[in-house]
Protein backbone atom coordinates (compact mmCIF):
# COMPACT_ATOMS: atom_id res chain seq x y z
CA UNK A 1 0.00 0.00 0.00
CA UNK A 2 1.22 3.29 -0.78
CA UNK A 3 2.66 5.36 2.41
CA UNK A 4 2.43 9.38 3.09
CA UNK A 5 4.46 10.68 0.49
CA UNK A 6 4.47 8.12 -1.94
CA UNK A 7 6.10 5.63 0.09
CA UNK A 8 5.20 1.95 0.03
CA UNK A 9 4.70 0.56 2.94
CA UNK A 10 5.63 -2.79 3.79
CA UNK A 11 3.02 -4.22 6.65
CA UNK A 12 4.74 -6.41 9.31
CA UNK A 13 2.43 -9.29 10.31
CA UNK A 14 1.97 -9.73 13.70
CA UNK A 15 1.69 -13.05 15.14
CA UNK A 16 -1.16 -14.84 15.49
CA UNK A 17 -1.35 -15.25 18.49
CA UNK A 18 -0.31 -12.16 19.91
CA UNK A 19 -1.84 -10.79 23.23
CA UNK A 20 -1.74 -7.23 22.76
CA UNK A 21 -2.85 -6.81 18.94
CA UNK A 22 -5.08 -9.19 19.26
CA UNK A 23 -7.16 -7.77 22.31
CA UNK A 24 -6.88 -3.87 20.67
CA UNK A 25 -8.77 -6.05 17.54
CA UNK A 26 -11.05 -7.58 20.03
CA UNK A 27 -10.37 -11.29 19.36
CA UNK A 28 -9.09 -12.10 22.88
CA UNK A 29 -5.84 -13.71 23.46
CA UNK A 30 -4.29 -16.76 25.83
CA UNK A 31 -3.84 -13.66 28.92
CA UNK A 32 -4.67 -10.30 29.23
CA UNK A 33 -2.06 -8.29 27.61
CA UNK A 34 -0.51 -4.90 29.62
CA UNK A 35 1.58 -2.53 29.69
CA UNK A 36 1.88 0.85 31.29
CA UNK A 37 1.80 4.62 29.85
CA UNK A 38 4.75 6.41 31.02
CA UNK A 39 6.72 2.42 31.66
CA UNK A 40 9.76 4.13 30.59
CA UNK A 41 11.22 7.11 32.38
CA UNK A 42 11.95 8.37 36.31
CA UNK A 43 10.22 5.35 38.17
CA UNK A 44 12.84 2.87 36.59
CA UNK A 45 16.40 3.06 38.71
CA UNK A 46 18.67 1.91 35.30
CA UNK A 47 16.80 4.53 33.60
CA UNK A 48 17.58 7.72 35.69
CA UNK A 49 21.24 5.80 35.58
CA UNK A 50 21.33 6.43 31.58
CA UNK A 51 19.69 9.27 31.47
CA UNK A 52 21.90 11.94 33.63
CA UNK A 53 20.95 15.06 32.69
CA UNK A 54 19.83 17.19 30.25
CA UNK A 55 16.94 17.87 28.19
CA UNK A 56 14.36 14.86 27.44
CA UNK A 57 14.62 16.30 23.70
CA UNK A 58 18.23 15.41 23.25
CA UNK A 59 17.65 11.71 24.73
CA UNK A 60 15.05 11.49 22.54
CA UNK A 61 17.21 12.49 19.70
CA UNK A 62 19.68 9.95 20.12
CA UNK A 63 18.38 6.75 18.73
CA UNK A 64 20.36 4.33 20.47
CA UNK A 65 19.89 5.85 23.88
CA UNK A 66 15.79 6.13 22.79
CA UNK A 67 16.23 2.89 21.81
CA UNK A 68 17.66 1.29 25.07
CA UNK A 69 15.26 3.23 27.22
CA UNK A 70 12.02 2.06 25.38
CA UNK A 71 13.53 -1.44 26.05
CA UNK A 72 14.07 -1.38 29.60
CA UNK A 73 10.25 -1.17 30.93
CA UNK A 74 9.99 -4.90 28.33
CA UNK A 75 12.88 -6.19 29.92
CA UNK A 76 12.53 -5.72 33.76
CA UNK A 77 7.97 -6.20 33.41
CA UNK A 78 7.77 -8.46 30.74
CA UNK A 79 4.73 -6.38 29.36
CA UNK A 80 3.11 -7.31 26.34
CA UNK A 81 3.83 -3.89 24.65
CA UNK A 82 6.42 -1.09 24.01
CA UNK A 83 5.40 2.35 23.66
CA UNK A 84 8.10 4.62 21.52
CA UNK A 85 10.12 6.55 23.72
CA UNK A 86 9.40 9.97 22.91
CA UNK A 87 7.10 13.02 23.36
CA UNK A 88 4.02 14.96 21.95
CA UNK A 89 5.85 18.29 20.98
CA UNK A 90 9.10 16.18 18.92
CA UNK A 91 7.06 17.32 15.51
CA UNK A 92 6.71 20.91 16.33
CA UNK A 93 10.24 21.05 17.52
CA UNK A 94 11.55 19.79 14.53
CA UNK A 95 9.88 21.91 12.42
CA UNK A 96 11.24 24.95 13.91
CA UNK A 97 9.23 25.39 16.84
CA UNK A 98 10.94 26.61 19.99
CA UNK A 99 10.11 24.35 22.41
CA UNK A 100 11.32 22.47 25.36
CA UNK A 101 10.30 20.41 28.12
CA UNK A 102 10.74 22.21 31.46
CA UNK A 103 11.87 19.32 34.46
CA UNK A 104 8.83 19.21 36.45
CA UNK A 105 6.41 21.44 34.31
CA UNK A 106 6.13 19.78 31.19
CA UNK A 107 6.23 21.49 27.76
CA UNK A 108 7.28 25.35 27.24
CA UNK A 109 6.97 27.23 24.32
CA UNK A 110 8.83 30.18 24.29
CA UNK A 111 6.27 31.64 21.70
CA UNK A 112 2.96 31.29 22.03
CA UNK A 113 0.34 30.64 18.96
CA UNK A 114 -1.93 33.86 19.17
CA UNK A 115 -3.19 35.10 16.10
CA UNK A 116 -3.03 33.96 12.16
CA UNK A 117 0.36 35.29 11.01
CA UNK A 118 1.55 32.56 13.26
CA UNK A 119 0.27 29.71 11.16
CA UNK A 120 3.31 30.56 8.97
CA UNK A 121 5.60 28.95 11.73
CA UNK A 122 3.34 25.47 11.33
CA UNK A 123 5.20 24.05 8.04
CA UNK A 124 4.46 20.42 6.79
CA UNK A 125 6.82 17.74 8.55
CA UNK A 126 8.73 15.95 6.26
CA UNK A 127 9.86 12.63 8.77
CA UNK A 128 12.60 11.51 6.64
CA UNK A 129 14.36 14.98 7.17
CA UNK A 130 12.70 16.46 10.41
CA UNK A 131 12.69 13.89 12.30
CA UNK A 132 15.00 10.64 10.88
CA UNK A 133 16.13 9.93 14.86
CA UNK A 134 12.74 8.48 15.83
CA UNK A 135 12.80 6.59 12.50
CA UNK A 136 16.04 5.16 13.13
CA UNK A 137 14.68 4.24 16.69
CA UNK A 138 11.89 2.52 15.67
CA UNK A 139 13.59 0.23 13.15
CA UNK A 140 15.67 -0.48 15.96
CA UNK A 141 13.16 -1.45 18.39
CA UNK A 142 11.27 -3.50 15.89
CA UNK A 143 14.77 -5.49 15.30
CA UNK A 144 15.46 -5.62 19.12
CA UNK A 145 12.02 -6.85 19.97
CA UNK A 146 10.86 -9.82 18.08
CA UNK A 147 7.20 -10.64 18.71
CA UNK A 148 6.66 -8.05 20.99
CA UNK A 149 4.72 -5.05 19.69
CA UNK A 150 5.91 -1.48 19.28
CA UNK A 151 3.38 1.40 20.15
CA UNK A 152 3.89 4.67 18.19
CA UNK A 153 2.25 7.59 19.09
CA UNK A 154 1.53 11.28 19.28
CA UNK A 155 -0.27 14.24 20.50
CA UNK A 156 -4.01 15.24 19.57
CA UNK A 157 -4.40 18.35 17.87
CA UNK A 158 -6.08 19.87 20.83
CA UNK A 159 -3.70 19.20 23.32
CA UNK A 160 -0.92 20.03 21.34
CA UNK A 161 -2.57 23.70 20.65
CA UNK A 162 -3.42 24.17 24.26
CA UNK A 163 0.58 23.74 24.37
CA UNK A 164 0.76 26.12 21.25
CA UNK A 165 -1.58 28.52 22.73
CA UNK A 166 -1.04 28.82 26.45
CA UNK A 167 2.73 28.83 26.22
CA UNK A 168 2.88 25.77 29.04
CA UNK A 169 0.53 23.59 30.99
CA UNK A 170 -2.72 25.18 32.01
CA UNK A 171 -5.17 24.65 34.88
CA UNK A 172 -7.74 26.28 33.33
CA UNK A 173 -6.75 26.88 29.19
CA UNK A 174 -7.86 30.32 29.20
CA UNK A 175 -5.99 31.39 26.30
CA UNK A 176 -6.88 28.27 24.33
CA UNK A 177 -10.94 28.72 25.12
CA UNK A 178 -10.67 32.26 24.28
CA UNK A 179 -9.38 31.27 21.00
CA UNK A 180 -11.59 28.84 20.35
CA UNK A 181 -14.91 30.17 20.98
CA UNK A 182 -13.49 33.99 19.91
CA UNK A 183 -11.68 33.11 16.37
CA UNK A 184 -13.26 29.45 15.47
CA UNK A 185 -11.98 30.05 12.30
CA UNK A 186 -8.07 29.93 13.09
CA UNK A 187 -8.94 27.62 15.66
CA UNK A 188 -10.01 25.49 12.97
CA UNK A 189 -6.93 26.16 10.46
CA UNK A 190 -4.60 25.60 13.56
CA UNK A 191 -5.75 22.44 14.65
CA UNK A 192 -6.12 20.72 11.10
CA UNK A 193 -2.34 21.72 10.51
CA UNK A 194 -1.78 19.95 14.03
CA UNK A 195 -3.47 17.13 12.79
CA UNK A 196 -1.60 17.27 9.64
CA UNK A 197 1.64 17.02 11.72
CA UNK A 198 0.31 14.42 14.10
CA UNK A 199 -0.90 12.42 11.15
CA UNK A 200 2.51 12.67 9.27
CA UNK A 201 4.26 11.85 12.45
CA UNK A 202 2.35 8.54 12.98
CA UNK A 203 2.35 7.21 9.52
CA UNK A 204 6.02 7.13 9.35
CA UNK A 205 6.48 5.16 12.64
CA UNK A 206 4.50 2.81 10.86
CA UNK A 207 5.98 2.43 8.14
CA UNK A 208 9.58 2.03 9.85
CA UNK A 209 7.48 -0.71 12.03
CA UNK A 210 5.68 0.47 14.67
CA UNK A 211 2.31 -2.37 15.03
CA UNK A 212 0.08 0.12 16.98
CA UNK A 213 -0.62 3.90 17.73
CA UNK A 214 -2.15 5.79 20.26
CA UNK A 215 -3.08 9.76 19.83
CA UNK A 216 -2.85 10.73 22.91
CA UNK A 217 -5.13 13.59 24.00
CA UNK A 218 -3.95 14.44 27.66
CA UNK A 219 -6.36 17.48 27.95
CA UNK A 220 -9.38 17.03 26.31
CA UNK A 221 -11.50 16.43 29.29
CA UNK A 222 -11.22 20.19 29.86
CA UNK A 223 -13.86 20.21 26.97
CA UNK A 224 -17.71 19.91 27.24
CA UNK A 225 -19.08 17.08 25.14
CA UNK A 226 -20.33 20.20 22.66
CA UNK A 227 -16.93 21.91 22.70
CA UNK A 228 -14.84 18.17 22.26
CA UNK A 229 -17.38 17.51 19.16
CA UNK A 230 -17.18 20.80 17.31
CA UNK A 231 -13.40 22.18 18.99
CA UNK A 232 -11.49 18.86 18.91
CA UNK A 233 -13.15 15.83 17.25
CA UNK A 234 -12.72 16.81 13.82
CA UNK A 235 -9.22 17.04 14.11
CA UNK A 236 -8.84 14.30 15.83
CA UNK A 237 -10.74 12.15 13.43
CA UNK A 238 -8.65 13.27 10.55
CA UNK A 239 -5.98 11.66 12.15
CA UNK A 240 -7.30 8.45 13.23
CA UNK A 241 -9.17 8.25 9.91
CA UNK A 242 -5.68 9.17 7.82
CA UNK A 243 -4.15 5.86 9.48
CA UNK A 244 -7.00 3.66 8.69
CA UNK A 245 -5.23 2.09 5.36
CA UNK A 246 -2.34 1.26 7.73
CA UNK A 247 -4.27 -1.92 8.91
CA UNK A 248 -3.05 -1.14 12.59
CA UNK A 249 -4.72 -0.66 15.96
CA UNK A 250 -5.62 2.78 17.20
CA UNK A 251 -5.75 4.01 20.36
CA UNK A 252 -7.35 6.97 21.73
CA UNK A 253 -6.76 8.25 25.24
CA UNK A 254 -7.30 11.46 27.37
CA UNK A 255 -7.74 12.88 30.75
CA UNK A 256 -10.44 13.44 32.49
CA UNK A 257 -12.52 12.12 29.75
CA UNK A 258 -15.66 10.46 31.12
CA UNK A 259 -18.58 12.18 29.33
CA UNK A 260 -16.39 12.24 26.04
CA UNK A 261 -15.69 8.86 26.04
CA UNK A 262 -18.77 8.18 22.59
CA UNK A 263 -17.18 10.79 21.11
CA UNK A 264 -13.96 9.70 20.86
CA UNK A 265 -14.78 6.04 19.95
CA UNK A 266 -16.79 8.21 17.24
CA UNK A 267 -13.83 9.74 16.18
CA UNK A 268 -12.45 6.80 14.65
CA UNK A 269 -10.76 4.85 17.61
CA UNK A 270 -10.26 1.37 17.52
CA UNK A 271 -9.37 1.04 21.31
CA UNK A 272 -10.35 3.49 23.87
CA UNK A 273 -8.43 4.20 27.09
CA UNK A 274 -10.21 4.96 29.98
CA UNK A 275 -9.14 6.52 32.37
CA UNK A 276 -9.22 5.59 36.31
CA UNK A 277 -12.61 7.54 37.17
CA UNK A 278 -15.15 5.90 35.66
CA UNK A 279 -15.99 2.02 36.27
CA UNK A 280 -14.07 -0.06 33.03
CA UNK A 281 -17.75 -1.62 33.26
CA UNK A 282 -19.56 1.49 32.94
CA UNK A 283 -17.61 2.48 30.16
CA UNK A 284 -18.32 -0.77 28.27
CA UNK A 285 -22.04 -0.26 29.04
CA UNK A 286 -21.25 3.12 27.36
CA UNK A 287 -19.05 2.55 24.38
CA UNK A 288 -20.62 -1.05 23.26
CA UNK A 289 -19.11 -4.19 22.18
CA UNK A 290 -17.45 -2.75 18.92
CA UNK A 291 -14.59 -1.18 20.49
CA UNK A 292 -11.36 -2.26 23.19
CA UNK A 293 -10.97 -0.65 26.13
CA UNK A 294 -7.93 -0.34 27.80
CA UNK A 295 -7.05 0.58 30.98
CA UNK A 296 -8.03 1.53 34.01
CA UNK A 297 -6.34 1.05 37.35
CA UNK A 298 -5.61 3.95 39.18
CA UNK A 299 -1.77 5.28 39.62
CA UNK A 300 -1.63 6.08 42.85
CA UNK A 301 -3.19 2.95 43.97
CA UNK A 302 0.54 1.11 43.77
CA UNK A 303 1.46 3.19 46.82
CA UNK A 304 -0.72 1.62 48.74
CA UNK A 305 -0.42 -1.80 50.16
CA UNK A 306 0.06 -5.28 47.99
CA UNK A 307 -3.17 -6.90 49.27
CA UNK A 308 -4.89 -2.94 48.17
CA UNK A 309 -3.20 -2.94 44.27
CA UNK A 310 -4.18 -6.77 43.94
CA UNK A 311 -8.18 -5.98 44.86
CA UNK A 312 -7.86 -3.04 42.58
CA UNK A 313 -6.80 -4.67 40.02
CA UNK A 314 -8.42 -7.49 39.88
CA UNK A 315 -11.64 -5.20 40.23
CA UNK A 316 -10.78 -3.68 36.84
CA UNK A 317 -10.17 -7.45 35.62
CA UNK A 318 -13.28 -8.54 36.96
CA UNK A 319 -15.09 -5.44 35.51
CA UNK A 320 -14.20 -6.06 32.54
CA UNK A 321 -16.15 -9.95 32.74
CA UNK A 322 -13.80 -11.21 30.25
CA UNK A 323 -14.61 -9.37 27.36
CA UNK A 324 -11.70 -9.86 24.81
CA UNK A 325 -10.99 -6.15 23.79
CA UNK A 326 -9.22 -5.40 27.13
CA UNK A 327 -5.45 -4.63 27.09
CA UNK A 328 -5.25 -3.91 31.42
CA UNK A 329 -3.44 -0.42 31.68
CA UNK A 330 -3.16 2.50 34.44
CA UNK A 331 -5.86 5.23 34.00
CA UNK A 332 -2.75 7.48 33.46
CA UNK A 333 0.92 7.24 33.23
CA UNK A 334 3.31 6.04 35.68
CA UNK A 335 4.27 8.72 38.49
CA UNK A 336 7.74 8.96 38.99
CA UNK A 337 7.92 7.35 42.66
CA UNK A 338 6.19 4.01 41.83
CA UNK A 339 8.04 1.41 43.16
CA UNK A 340 9.15 -0.72 39.40
CA UNK A 341 8.56 -3.89 41.58
CA UNK A 342 4.93 -3.52 42.38
CA UNK A 343 4.18 -2.97 38.64
CA UNK A 344 6.08 -6.47 38.09
CA UNK A 345 3.69 -7.65 40.24
CA UNK A 346 0.91 -6.24 38.65
CA UNK A 347 2.30 -7.64 35.64
CA UNK A 348 2.27 -11.40 36.95
CA UNK A 349 -1.37 -10.54 38.21
CA UNK A 350 -2.64 -9.56 35.35
CA UNK A 351 -1.08 -12.34 33.08
CA UNK A 352 -1.93 -15.47 35.48
CA UNK A 353 -6.08 -14.12 35.18
CA UNK A 354 -8.33 -16.42 33.87
CA UNK A 355 -7.72 -16.41 29.97
CA UNK A 356 -10.28 -14.28 28.31
CA UNK A 357 -12.25 -16.14 25.26
CA UNK A 358 -10.34 -16.19 21.77
CA UNK A 359 -12.54 -15.61 18.71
Amino acid sequence: MAGAGGVTVTAVPAPPDDPFLRACRGLGADRVPVWFMRQAGRSLPEYRRLRGEGSILDAIRTPDLATEITLQPVRRYGVDAAILFSDIVVPLRAIGIEVDVAPGVGPVVAEPFREASDLARLRPLDPEADTPYVLSTVRALVAELGDVPLIGFAGAPFTVASYLVEGRPSRTYAATKALMHGDPDLWARLVDRLADLALASLRSQVEAGASAVQLFDSWAGALSPPDYERFALPASAKVLAGMADLGVPRIHFGVGTGELLTLMRDAGADVVGVDWRVPLDQARRRLGDDVALQGNLDPTVVFAPWEVVAEQANDVLRRNAGHPGHVFNLGHGVLPDTDPAVLERVVDLVHAHAHTPVA
